[in-house]
């Protein structure tokens, strides 16, 4: 039998080592917004645009969200810095959508939220983008942010006042 109960510092997981331990889970915060509006879209189906106009605008945001979230993984992969919060950053990155946005994969979760309000044509699933923007503008942003200032004192600070918080 293996025994693979490791203090977490050795593995780079404690609290100082990583931007986020699980607690508020970015992707969750996004599927639990999406599940609830459909849920409360079939309740009460609310119309956001024409129906001309909701399929092509829905999937056009989506597919845009879809590239958006693949570039910034692969710039990430790139730079040889981890994706999940939970992991150690290495590096700031600055290359990709990191040149244009701080945070190109909370962007693209938001427009994926956003395409798919449209699509389905749902009013209801695009008011429950707002708590989920709210929680990663004024939690968990603020919480990788300080991270990556105590981490990379002289690096983040001026990417921070370079390249804007989402867009």
């Amino acid at each position: 039998m293996v025994d693979d109960s490791r203090d977490n510092r050795s593995l780079g997981t404690s609290g100082a080592d990583v931007a986020n331990l699980g607690l508020v889970r970015p992707p969750f915060v996004y599927l639990g917004s999406i599940a609830l509006g459909l849920v409360l879209h079939l309740l009460w189906p609310a119309r956001l645009v024409p129906l001309s106009v909701s399929t092509p605008a829905g999937a056009i945001v989506t597919v845009l969200a879809i590239a958006l979230f693949v570039s910034a993984v692969r710039t990430l992969r790139a730079a040889g810095t981890p994706i999940p919060g939970n992991r150690p950053t290495t590096t700031i990155v600055r290359t990709g959508p990191y040149r244009f946005s701080r945070n190109p994969i909370y962007l693209a979760f938001s427009l994926v939220q956003l395409g798919l309000s449209l699509w389905v044509n749902s009013l209801v699933l695009l008011i429950t983008l707002i708590p989920a923007v709210a929680l990663m503008w004024l939690v968990v942003i603020p919480r990788e942010e300080r991270y990556l200032e105590a981490r990379f004192p002289s690096e983040y600070s001026p990417y921070k006042v370079s390249v804007r918080r989402w867009l």
